[in-house]
């Protein structure tokens, strides 16, 4: 009850701040005088506040109180929705790994490639539990553990889904290497070479190329950046081509960061539930949404065993140490079946370290902390595009994770932009390789997982220099053939 009347005064405040009653740098009540006025204890509304400085909405000020953060508007638009264009099969597997490699350069600033700095990862706390794995179990440490994975890791990833609303048994969760071998396992458990299978436009690039090794064709349904996946062109597709599965992230999406309402949730979960047809569930991103405790994964809507569910901490603790996890329900016999004669199970010794992490405490304090840092780097990412990119760059608004989608004004190049920056030490990824169509060969995405400074500002700035060269360069050659043709 304690923790529904924080949300409900946090929320209620946060209504406030948006309708303009309190304006940005103006105080908010007091922390004794809200209690008086709600009734309730200075730990609630505490806590209230706390989760308004997670969303950015207020900052504590020593000896002062707390007060509207102080912030400029954003106001670029946010980018087009996509068209639907008929099923393919995918080719862009080549073209993803020569740009992922370049990009991999040392001395590079890391924009492209959605990898969390060290800085915003538990990294000493995660060695401490390492050490005392190694040196006090080291004889099952060192030894295979086979699917469906450590029992005391499968257990504290049941109780973290309870925050994704979905209530588990640890029973019903295999570990996994990462999250890109959830998703392996999904497709291979319900498509075969050839089958076609669904996904949003425009896609993260390692489905694609997974989609590619696997021999499955792909049909992009068109998304929204704010709402997601378009349920009724995916209505439309379904009912006119044989889609074996669809794969889909309802929250922080990527790479455009939309997040599903709770209702159009519960209808894509009963639509593809009615045909029979799969869901399978990339949730990588879920546990670090800004208004945590308010949004909920698919799965917390199956009553069917319809969404096969993948994640992993890759994003919150560490991607080394390759520890994901899928619930596949009816799907789970043949999964352990298909991991145990490939990969037996994550490594034994980054899961018994992750777990004694979670049971250890601290994972929420540290993604409180994360959350807070994320959504301050993509404003002032977004602040910085809007400022230094050319006009009519277009820019997506997460509600959580650390990577932002651009549209660039005019058919600007993005594949040549990455080629310009990387020549600067730079990285971007460019649209090119999250289509297996051409619609977005104008776009980038920005991972802003890395500690806003001075390096990051002039990346940004370089960029959007570049981006306005190319602008004039192609405006001038456009020019130039219209002249010729007069």
């Amino acid at each position: 009850m304690a923790s529904l009347l924080y949300q409900q005064i946090a929320q209620q405040l946060a209504e406030d701040i948006h309708k303009g009653f309190y304006q940005p740098g103006e105080r908010v009540p007091s922390v004794r005088k809200l209690s008086t006025q709600k009734g309730v204890s200075h730990a609630t509304v505490l806590q209230a506040y706390a989760t308004l400085e997670d969303q950015g909405l207020i900052r504590a000020r020593p000896q002062s109180g707390y007060y509207v953060h102080r912030t400029p508007a954003l106001t670029a638009p946010t980018p087009s929705i996509s068209r639907v264009e008929p099923p393919y099969a995918v080719t862009r597997s080549g073209i993803i790994s020569q740009i992922l490699s370049q990009a991999r350069r040392s001395g590079v600033i890391p924009l492209g490639a959605a990898v969390p700095s060290s800085e915003f990862l538990p990294l000493r706390a995660l060695h401490q539990q390492m050490s005392k794995v190694t040196r006090f179990h080291a004889q099952r440490a060192f030894s295979y553990t086979f699917s469906p994975g450590y029992e005391p890791l499968r257990r504290q990833v049941a109780i973290r889904m309870r925050d994704a609303g979905a209530v588990v048994d640890p029973a019903d969760i295999v570990i996994t290497n990462g999250c890109v071998e959830a998703l392996q396992l999904c497709l291979r458990t319900v498509t075969s070479p050839g089958d076609l299978i669904a996904t949003e436009s425009p896609s993260y690039y390692g489905l694609l190329q997974l989609c590619e090794l696997l021999g499955l064709k792909v049909i992009e349904i068109p998304t929204d950046p704010e709402t997601g996946l378009s349920l009724e062109a995916l209505q439309a597709a379904a009912d006119k081509w044989p889609i074996k599965a669809l794969v889909v992230t309802s929250r922080a999406g990527n790479p455009m960061g939309a997040t599903m309402t709770e209702p159009r949730q519960r209808k894509l979960v009963g639509m593809m539930a009615q045909r029979a047809i799969p869901i399978i569930e990339d949730d990588i991103y879920g546990e670090l949404m800004f208004d945590h405790g308010r949004s909920k994964a698919l799965k917390a809507f199956d009553c069917s065993d319809t969404v096969l569910y993948c994640s992993s901490f890759s994003k919150t603790i560490s991607p080394g140490v390759r520890t994901g996890w899928v619930i596949a329900g009816k799907h789970q016999d043949a999964i352990e079946k298909l991991q145990t004669f490939t990969t037996l199970s994550a490594c034994s010794v980054s899961q018994m370290a992750v777990a004694a992490y979670l049971e250890n405490g601290g994972y929420d304090r540290h993604l409180r902390y994360i959350r807070q840092e994320y959504r301050k780097n993509l404003s002032n990412f977004q602040l910085a595009v809007q400022q230094h990119f050319p006009e009519g760059t277009q820019i997506t608004r997460p509600r959580g994770g650390f990577i932002l989608w651009l549209s660039l004004p005019g058919g600007i190049d993005t594949q040549l932009l990455f080629n310009r920056a990387l020549e600067r030490g730079i990285s971007i990824a460019p649209g090119v390789v999250f289509s297996n169509t051409e619609q977005f060969n104008h776009c980038l995405r920005l991972n802003c997982g890395i500690p806003w400074d001075r390096d990051a500002e002039r990346a940004i700035v370089t960029l959007g220099l570049l981006a306005a060269q190319q602008l004039q360069e192609q405006q001038r050659d456009q020019s130039v053939s219209a002249e010729a043709v007069a």
